[in-house]
């Protein structure tokens, strides 16, 4: 019986990936390298670790990764100043979910700071949540599932009592892996490739009514 909803949050509460992706490689530029959008792709829901350090693997460049990640999040939170809106049906799906009983968490492997950045532009209380995960809680990140087993367990719950909500294909077999069911939004990456989902919807407004109430 589910008890709880666990949301992944870029691609599924804000659609922040084009945002991050023109922060990294605005940095890598600042460096002098030339990256392209498509370079990130192979590292969506994995975490900026992988996020920047995947892609500067791929081209051989050498990186101090934390200086990395400090300058892309820094121009990450001016250019998604006044930019950042709930993507379609967000709202609605957590009161359905409020209206039912459910705990809620996110589980992001995103580092805090851009976790908070999205929560404060989004305009979300910190009440809205009882618990959120981030990727500095997790050394392992999706798809690894320790992400998706801590909001679990931070939320009182076994995680087969748990709906995650995810876009990304790391982020599916990660739900997967916990032993949760998923629901995975189109967002991000295609039907076909997210066929490991239980549900798959092209956004939470059209999400079924039977992901809330097995």
């Amino acid at each position: 019986m589910i008890k709880g909803v666990i949301f992944d949050m870029d691609g599924v509460l804000v659609d922040s990936e084009p945002f991050v992706s023109r922060a990294a490689i605005k940095m890598f530029s600042e460096l002098g390298y030339a990256v392209k959008p498509e370079d990130f792709l192979p590292f969506v829901g994995a975490g900026e670790d992988r996020y920047i350090g995947g892609v500067a693997q791929k081209y051989g460049i050498e990186l101090n990764l934390p200086q990395a990640k400090e300058r892309t999040y820094a121009i990450y939170g001016k250019i998604v100043e006044g930019c950042l809106k709930p993507l379609k049906g967000v709202c609605q799906f957590i009161d359905k979910a409020r209206a039912k009983g459910l705990k809620l968490a996110i589980a992001s492997s995103a580092d805090a700071v851009k976790v908070n950045i999205n929560l404060k532009e989004l305009k979300f209380p910190p009440a809205a949540f009882d618990a959120v995960v981030c990727g500095n809680d997790v050394e392992k990140k999706k798809p690894n599932p320790k992400i998706f087993l801590l909001a679990a367990e931070r939320l009182g719950l076994l995680p087969q009592e748990c709906l995650v909500v995810e876009d990304s294909v790391n982020g599916v077999k990660a739900a997967k892996a916990a032993g949760c069911r998923c629901l995975a939004v189109t967002t991000s990456f295609s039907r076909e490739e997210l066929t490991g989902a239980d549900w798959i919807s092209p956004n939470l407004a059209e999400a079924p009514e039977e992901v809330l109430s097995w």
